[in-house]
């Protein structure tokens, strides 16, 4: 079979994606964050101020991808939080080839780097298998992490399909997204060197914005006393700055704030310091991804690259995200369903370093969701809320200065993120396949708008489209939007109350005309009871379509069985004393499952090190030798540290040390029992109150001997990765019911 023939003069391709980042931050469109990138590539090309996502990450990712809705491919949930239901299986199946994979076919040389949230969680080990990984499905080469965020300092890595280490640490001067920059450079370097012929993808889809909002001080120094006005003052000032600018019309109406979501007013004096550092910290976060964006650009720029190289630089895979809830220091309290009050985080704060400490290694902070409202200003909502363009509406700037002319006025056509692959190919000038590696394809739900790029008034060609994530839902269709709101609200703490009755058949539905009303601030539901009918109609056939049924199936293991969450198959492990990095999703599940771990170790005298650590310094669990003594800490969260240690030292030589672990009371989040035993006797115990339902991190692990990611203990953090300093023969872990 004839390899398929690529045109002449195929441009490179950069796809940059910013996590979670709203429209209303940068600078560029009126915000207070500088991105100087983003607003060079809109002044060397065109800005799109109609791009939707799916209002979810991964779920977005695997449709800007792959050109496919993202239920239909089975990214209804991000993978972590997979179901049997088809719609939210996880996984992208083979019939749906990624636009790596068809260009690699046609000639391209093809990378990823940063975050990928789209392999399924038990299949993120290192022994694989590894037909989800990038490297599987077309990307050439792939430096970055498989998980939906990662700690900026010590985040578990992946080179390919090999675990590797942050080629330094914190303290040497690490950030995750230099690294990824760093990487990216190195390989069109190379590139240039060994086959300069041949175009490139590259698809650079940094960690940052998304929580832990995590970066050195002197970044967020910049933004000091910028946000002291809080969120309201702040959306108040962006929306007059956008509409000077000329990013929104000028007759747009700013939104008014949901009735659950606190006023600046409402927060308490003694807390808002607290709050504008958070705020502070997330503004230097943004600034630098859009720095470290800029330095792969430049270095295209710099190769001969950048005259035939289509840019499309996507600020956002969502809205801005309010799972930070009220201002956090641990992000992961919002997935695991578990209130806590704003005091608390202060309190805890202020044990290790006060404000000072936000953004560091010490914790994983994320801005108040007040933040985020404000971030997707002038819309309703935020990340999370499909049912409005605050979650789903994000800015797109496109540069290609052999093809494109420069335009400064924004594009306003309707564009999805399932039109970037079609685009690509319409670009190129390749026809879709029908058949990738023997597989039949699917068609591609998404459409070209390739003519919009030199021409602001070419005609819309995506004409309607379906948004739903956990039953927040739309349907688009040829200027009107029809809205369900869904069951909860992202930046209210805890479950929502009725959450086990709730039905999306009592959902009210809200209609506007966006052809006349750019931030839905007009609900014409009573008005024209007929028109939402027929969006109600069309939303449920896209829906049977596109394998959304059960509407809020997304809901299924966070809110409703999370006890019911992806894990391992198994009940009884075997490690060596060498195991290192196991992502936590495969990993036994120590802190909230009843088990037993027994340790054979030869001690020395007065010994030290990590036994074993689960998680990182956001949250975890950890057992280890401190002078001699046997320690253990359940940190949840950061909020609440339960420490147990032996009355007397462990005496040198061969011993048998056995952590059991039960529950006091049999229900996600209940209490737990931990009884730490040696040869045979029992030396400490003690209760731990509030358990993690979920999960501790996202992307960290268990490590036996040493602690490789962040410190689960800040007993041990000064020490780490504290290796221990006698000898671990073997672990066994068992779950106990």
């Amino acid at each position: 079979m004839t390899p398929p023939r690529l045109p002449e003069d195929a441009p490179n391709i950069l796809i940059v994606l910013i996590d979670d980042a709203g429209p209303a931050l940068p600078d560029t469109f009126g915000g207070d964050v500088h991105t100087g990138t983003l607003s060079k590539v809109i002044g060397e090309g065109v800005g799109f101020n109609r791009f939707h996502t799916t209002a979810m990450c991964s779920p977005t990712r695997a449709s800007l991808l792959s050109g496919r809705n993202h239920h239909r491919i089975g990214n209804g949930q991000i993978a972590e939080l997979a179901n049997d239901w088809d719609g939210y299986a996880g996984e992208i199946p083979k019939s749906s080839a990624l636009v790596a994979e068809v260009l690699k076919d046609y000639g391209y040389a093809t990378s990823a780097f940063g975050k990928w949230h789209n392999t399924p969680a038990l299949e993120t080990g290192v022994t694989g298998p590894f037909h989800n990984w990038p490297t599987g499905l077309g990307f050439e080469y792939f430096y970055g992490f498989l998980a939906g965020e990662a700690s900026q300092y010590e985040p578990n890595l992946v080179r390919n399909t090999t675990s590797v280490l942050p080629p330094k640490s914190a303290e040497e001067g690490y950030h995750l997204s230099e690294d990824l920059a760093d990487d990216a450079i190195g390989w069109l370097r190379n590139q240039k060197a060994l086959q300069p012929e041949k175009p490139f993808l590259m698809y650079w889809a940094t960690g940052a914005i998304h929580g832990p909002h995590h970066i050195m001080k002197e970044w967020a120094d910049k933004y000091a006393g910028r946000f002291d006005g809080g969120w309201d003052e702040y959306r108040d000032r962006v929306f007059a700055r956008a509409k000077e600018t000329g990013w929104i019309p000028g007759d747009t109406v700013l939104t008014e704030r949901d009735p659950r979501m606190p006023a600046w007013d409402d927060v308490p004096e003694d807390e808002r310091a607290f709050q504008t550092r958070l705020m502070e910290v997330c503004a230097g976060f943004a600034e630098h991804a859009d720095v470290q964006a800029g330095r792969v650009i430049d270095e295209i720029d710099n190769l001969g690259y950048g005259e035939n190289t289509l840019i499309l630089y996507i600020w956002g895979d969502n809205g801005s995200s309010g799972e930070g809830q009220n201002g956090t220091i641990s992000e992961l309290l919002a997935q695991n369903g578990i209130p806590t009050t704003v005091p608390m985080h202060i309190n805890a704060l202020n044990e290790i370093g006060g404000l000072d400490v936000l953004g560091t290694p010490k914790v994983d902070n994320q801005y108040h969701a007040g933040w985020a409202w404000a971030g997707s200003t002038p819309y309703k909502g935020m990340k999370l809320l499909a049912s409005h363009l605050g979650g789903t509406r994000n800015p797109m700037a496109v540069r290609w200065p052999a093809k494109i002319a420069p335009d400064a006025t924004p594009r306003t056509q309707f564009v999805h993120c399932t039109d970037i692959v079609p685009t690509i190919y319409d670009l190129i000038g390749i026809t879709p396949p029908r058949v990738v590696d023997g597989i039949q394809q699917v068609p591609i739900d998404g459409s070209s708008f390739a003519t919009a790029l030199n021409d602001g008034d070419a005609k819309e060609t995506h004409l309607t489209q379906y948004f739903e994530i956990m039953g927040s839902r739309a349907i688009y269709h040829e200027g009107w939007m029809a809205s369900a709101f869904g069951p909860r609200a992202p930046w209210v703490p805890g479950l929502p109350a009725g959450i086990q009755e709730w039905t999306p058949d009592h959902d009210e539905w809200e209609l506007y005309n966006l052809s006349e009303d750019w931030s839905q601030a007009n609900d014409l539901a009573a008005e024209n009871p007929e028109k939402l009918a027929q969006l109600k109609e069309l939303f449920a056939m896209e829906a049977a379509k596109n394998s959304v049924y059960p509407v809020g199936g997304g809901l299924w293991v966070p809110a409703l069985h999370p006890e019911l969450r992806i894990s391992t198959p198994y009940r009884n492990w075997d490690f060596t004393g060498d195991l290192r990095r196991m992502p936590e999703f495969i990993a036994p599940a120590l802190g909230n499952r009843a088990n037993r771990v027994t340790i054979t170790a030869t001690v020395p005298e007065n010994a030290d090190g990590v036994l074993y650590a689960l998680g990182g310094s956001g949250g975890g669990l950890t057992l280890y030798m401190e002078d001699g003594y046997l320690c253990y800490e359940y940190n949840l969260f950061i909020i609440q540290r339960t420490k147990i240690r032996s009355g007397q030292r462990v005496p040198a030589g061969d011993v048998e040390i056995v952590v059991e672990t039960s529950y006091l009371e049999p229900r996600p989040g209940g209490p737990l029992s931990v009884v730490l035993s040696l040869d045979g006797s029992e030396v400490a115990s003690g209760t731990v109150p509030i358990s993690a339902p979920l999960l501790f991190t996202a992307n960290d692990c268990l490590d036996i001997g040493i602690c490789l990611g962040a410190p689960v203990s800040l007993d041990y953090y000064d020490k780490a990765p504290f290796p221990f300093t006698g000898e671990i023969s073997t672990v066994n872990v068992r779950y106990t019911s």
